[in-house]
């Protein structure tokens, strides 16, 4: 079975451009905010995409789970750090967000240079 990480980020281009193009208020209204957002400032950006991964692990936003996984990576952060903020997640979050684990592991398997 192929890898569903790189499934979702193969569709996920495609939604991209389509959203892009259908509703572009909303995806630079979203884009202005990320961009003034996760940048480093008082914490780091590596830290600020463990938290926001931790927080798509919490929400059982398996999405945010892969793009975030990716960003924490591309910030330089370790598959050590990364596993460690999901399993923060998991303390936080309880058994739902436990599930999610998997989509970690599998987003890092597909994305580990």
């Amino acid at each position: 079975m192929e890898n569903k990480t790189k499934q979702f980020f193969e569709k996920f281009k495609v939604d991209a451009g389509k959203m892009k193009e259908l509703i572009p208020d909303t995806i630079a209204g979203f884009s202005g905010l990320f961009a003034k957002v996760m940048k480093d400032g008082a914490i780091s950006l590596q830290e600020k995409e463990l938290i926001a991964l931790a927080i798509g692990v919490a929400q059982r936003c398996k999405p945010c789970i892969r793009l975030h996984t990716q960003k924490c990576l591309d910030a330089g952060a370790t598959k050590e750090q990364i596993l460690e903020a999901a399993s923060v997640a998991v303390m936080m979050a309880g058994g739902p967000a436990y599930t999610h684990l998997p989509v970690v592991i599998d987003a890092l398997e597909a994305l580990e240079k």
